[in-house]
């Protein structure tokens, strides 16, 4: 190329390597880039001269720059489509001239197929996860189960969830809640989700142990360390413990005179056994656990401040069953589940048993839950447990039924339209039959069935 032929804008505009193609307001292509043609599948110079309306129409590319920068009078951005099938973002610019009129229209481009492939790609691969997440839901779900933990309420979720973030960290944890919630069932929960889950779940129950043998029970005793002690000494529960969890349950009822020994033992892990004089090593996890209030304790100097604070690092407050009503149900299913097992008999509620049970305060929770469906599975003399066999204190906190207004519908189209509307519900709530079978607390194929009754798509 002569000098006299180089033109350095030309230069310049092919240089680069993205798409640019300058046209008049008549849409003629005056300008473009090499690589330009490439992207289109053909040459650059076949491009000049020709109007981009009349490439439109061939199917070089759709839609084009130039009407949409003339119509807005100002930098635009869209995507195009080729004849290839490749996806390009153009932008538009306007260029002015001395009047401040549009006299030419710039236009460059980039390639991105890929982009949107892969956007697509994550789009899909978001609902696959959203999917796996939900089964890993349902599945975590069957687990607590099995573990004997119902966790269909809001707060039990929220205290099963902290208990697994705690659960693989060696951090105390205070178990909090009205005596029956189930405080020592999380403890094992938290101990066998935790890397000593193969180590010893040592359970202390600092209420039943008379205050005069605690210390020995607790620590151990040499062989004949006092008098009735036996001659090869007994090893003490904190070192029982060693390489597990030890639960210290009831931790409240702890008498004040051997708070400051477990508190030492906590702190240094490492303990005396009475009439030794060889300090002994442990490496335990401690949860403790109590319906008090520790705090009031502290301010009637009933419990130690410095134990409290060791203690209460991660504080966890289970719910009362009052509170959880949408765990009654399923834990009276799990229940009689075992029951039945344990007394090899086959019973059922009548549904007027549960109304009443669902009424029921449960002042005693869980605990005062299981103890009544064991009393009814043991004393109904027929399969169906009827209020019959309901305890008077429970039949008693039944509130009186108002008088019936005359009946509009017939109990089976009440029920029916009840039961759609639950179905219904569940399909708006979640994205699987597996999901609305689990929350629902039926089988998945139920709720097909259901759904095709109802004609729920």
């Amino acid at each position: 190329m002569s000098l006299s032929s180089w033109n350095e804008n030309e230069a310049i505009l092919h240089s680069l390597q993205d798409d640019i193609l300058v046209t008049n307001v008549e849409g003629t292509i005056l300008k473009v880039s090499e690589a330009t043609g490439k992207i289109y599948g053909v040459t650059s110079e076949s491009l000049l001269g020709k109007s981009v309306y009349q490439l439109a129409a061939e199917g070089l590319f759709t839609p084009i720059a130039t009407p949409m920068v003339l119509k807005e009078k100002k930098k635009i951005t869209f995507v195009q489509t080729t004849n290839k099938g490749k996806k390009l973002l153009v932008t538009g610019i306007p260029v002015l001239n001395e009047n401040g009129e549009i006299f030419r229209v710039v236009s460059y481009s980039h390639d991105v197929t890929e982009l949107l492939e892969l956007r697509k790609f994550l789009q899909t691969m978001e609902g696959e996860m959203e999917r796996v997440k939900s089964e890993l839901d349902l599945l975590r779900s069957l687990q607590l189960y099995d573990s004997g933990i119902i966790a269909n309420s809001a707060g039990m979720k929220n205290v099963l969830t902290t208990s697994l973030q705690v659960a693989d960290v060696d951090v105390n944890v205070l178990l909090l809640g009205e005596s029956g919630v189930g405080k020592s069932l999380i403890a094992r929960f938290i101990h066998n989700k935790s890397a000593r889950n193969q180590g010893p779940f040592i359970e202390v129950n600092c209420g039943a142990i008379p205050e005069s043998l605690f210390e020995a029970e607790f620590f151990g005793y040499e062989a004949g360390a006092f008098t009735g002690a036996s001659r090869k000494g007994k090893l003490g529960l904190a070192e029982l413990a060693d390489g597990g969890t030890l639960f210290l349950d009831e931790i409240g009822e702890l008498p004040l005179a051997h708070q400051v020994k477990v508190l030492k033992c906590i702190q240094e892990k490492k303990f005396y056994r009475v009439g030794g004089t060889k300090p002994i090593s442990v490496d335990f996890r401690l949860i403790s656990a109590t319906n008090k209030d520790l705090e009031k304790a502290i301010e009637e100097k009933a419990f130690r401040e410095d134990l409290y604070f060791r203690l209460n690092v991660v504080p966890l407050t289970i719910p009362p069953l009052r509170q959880r009503t949408e765990d009654i149900i399923p834990l009276i299913q799990y229940i009689l589940e075992v029951l039945q097992e344990k007394y090899k008999r086959e019973k059922r509620l009548d549904e007027a048993v549960i109304h009443h049970l669902l009424q029921y305060d449960w002042k005693g929770n869980v605990r005062e839950l299981l103890n009544l469906m064991e009393r009814l599975v043991v004393i109904s003399p027929t399969s169906l447990i009827t209020t019959e066999h309901l305890p008077d204190y429970i039949k008693e906190s039944y509130p009186s039924p108002v008088t019936p207004a005359p009946l509009s519908k017939p109990l089976k189209e009440v029920i029916e339209n009840v039961e759609k509307q639950m179905i219904q519900e569940a399909r708006d709530q979640y994205k699987t039959t597996i999901q609305m079978a689990h929350a629902l607390g039926i089988s998945q194929p139920s709720v097909v069935r259901k759904m095709q009754k109802y004609e729920i798509s």
